[in-house]
């Protein structure tokens, strides 16, 4: 499953009230019909994410012991959660070819938010390249992490 986003740029803003698709699992190019697998979530996590990604998908995130391919990953990321690199590694475990993983990290100035230059230095060398940065919650900025392609 793939996706494209606008040419790879941040949207940090709400998109127009009057158009369809706007709450922030659908700008994070979540649709209808997709399973999505939900990593390191604790009390923290922004609930009213969460919901509007089931909301978006019509079906609840499935945790790690799913056991099968997922076309998304969430991951609730914390300074104190140790190698962001293993987390990383973790989170493509059941990702699809060609998914995505929302890496949700707390915003810069909250407590345990994580370095964007760890971010940078992290997603390479877990085989990931960072595409896009987006604010989609009070407290937390998502960075969308891809599997480079690879030639047929």
């Amino acid at each position: 499953m793939s996706s494209t986003e606008g040419g790879g740029t941040t949207r940090t803003g709400a998109a127009s009230a009057d158009q369809p698709g706007n709450g922030p699992a659908e700008r994070l190019g979540f649709t209808q019909g997709m399973v999505v697998q939900e990593l390191g979530w604790d009390n923290d996590t922004d609930d009213d994410l969460r919901v509007s990604i089931e909301d978006t998908i019509d079906a609840d995130m499935v945790d790690g012991d799913h056991g099968n391919v997922v076309d998304a990953v969430i991951l609730w990321w914390r300074q104190e959660d140790g190698d962001l690199v293993d987390g990383l590694v973790d989170a493509l475990t059941d990702l699809v070819g060609g998914g995505v993983i929302w890496l949700l990290t707390p915003k810069v100035g909250r407590p345990n938010a994580v370095d964007a230059a760890d971010i940078a230095e992290a997603a390479p060398i877990a085989g990931l390249s960072q595409t896009t940065t987006a604010a989609v919650s009070k407290d937390w900025t998502a960075t969308r992490l891809v599997a480079p392609k690879t030639p047929a």
